[in-house]
């Protein structure tokens, strides 16, 4: 089972610098989860700078709402291909849907 971790801090800070405006952009940035990995799991093994953007806009996007586990799997993710680790990256990448999902879910069921 994957385990997910939320930075409930991170998350508290982001809604006092939000607002209203909260939950609304917590829905976008999990869509958002969604598609970059999406994009990175289709760009990992074709286009290297396309995989490394999407997996680093998805390292800051998760950090950036407290998705520390989902973050750290992005991170691993760009940091190998950056190395040219084609094969450690796709490892790392095996459980990047279920971080997306897991993570999309704890999010969701905070706000």
């Amino acid at each position: 089972m994957t385990e997910i971790q939320i930075d409930e801090a991170a998350l508290d800070s982001m809604q006092s610098l939000l607002g209203e405006q909260f939950k609304d952009t917590l829905e976008f940035c999990c869509s958002e989860f969604e598609r970059l990995g999406n994009e990175v799991l289709a760009t990992i093994g074709s286009d290297k700078e396309a995989a490394i953007r999407h997996a680093h806009s998805l390292k800051s996007n998760a950090a950036q709402f407290g998705a520390t586990s989902l973050s750290e799997v992005a991170r691993q993710i760009e940091l190998n291909l950056s190395e040219d680790k084609l094969e450690q990256a796709i490892e790392a990448s095996t459980g990047l849907m279920a971080q997306v999902n897991g993570s999309q879910a704890q999010l969701r069921a905070w706000s």
